[in-house]
């Protein structure tokens, strides 16, 4: 089936909670049972994602089946990277944030960021260090491991960055 990806609005709200619960859900499967703890993702970001056109969702048939955030940097949380580097920390960027799906639907991950690619060509993700699903994924995709961030209130996650163009040093 064709998916479709576009900018969320105020409607999709309940939906984009209910993703971002299977999310929640589907870490704590894996063992991931940190990450997106107490709440957070926070209902309050998620209509601040809207509000700024920030928030995505993935349609698939009609349906949304994934949510995201793609938001143009620069990020104060990634200012300063400990044990590492990023591979390109000269241009702009943007970052992908809040990613869920669906239980069983595929690809998504693939699909986010081939469609954040057409719009970038630099472009960090952040996660937990539990969240070896995700790891997984960013490596497969090509994105580079860069080192150690930490969120606005001290919590630790593992920086990643992928760029299509070789910056120039």
């Amino acid at each position: 089936m064709i998916r479709t990806i576009r900018i969320a609005t105020e409607q999709d709200l309940p939906r984009i909670l209910q993703l971002i619960e299977y999310g929640r859900q589907k870490m704590r499967q894996m063992g991931n049972i940190e990450q997106w703890s107490d709440g957070n993702p926070k209902r309050e970001l998620l209509v601040e994602d809207i509000s700024r056109g920030y928030s995505y969702v993935v349609e698939e048939g009609g349906v949304a089946v994934a949510t995201f955030a793609f938001i143009e940097g620069p990020d104060i949380t990634y200012d300063n990277i400990y044990k590492g580097k990023w591979v390109d920390d000269m241009r702009p960027y943007f970052v992908v944030h809040r990613m869920a799906s669906m239980p069983g639907v595929h690809g998504i991950f693939n699909d986010v960021l081939d469609y954040c690619f057409k719009h970038t060509d630099n472009i960090r993700i952040d996660t937990h260090r539990q969240n070896h699903l995700m790891r997984h994924a960013l490596e497969k995709y090509g994105f580079d491991y860069c080192g150690i961030i930490y969120l606005l209130d001290g919590a630790e996650r593992l920086a990643y960055q992928k760029t299509t163009i070789t910056p120039d040093i």
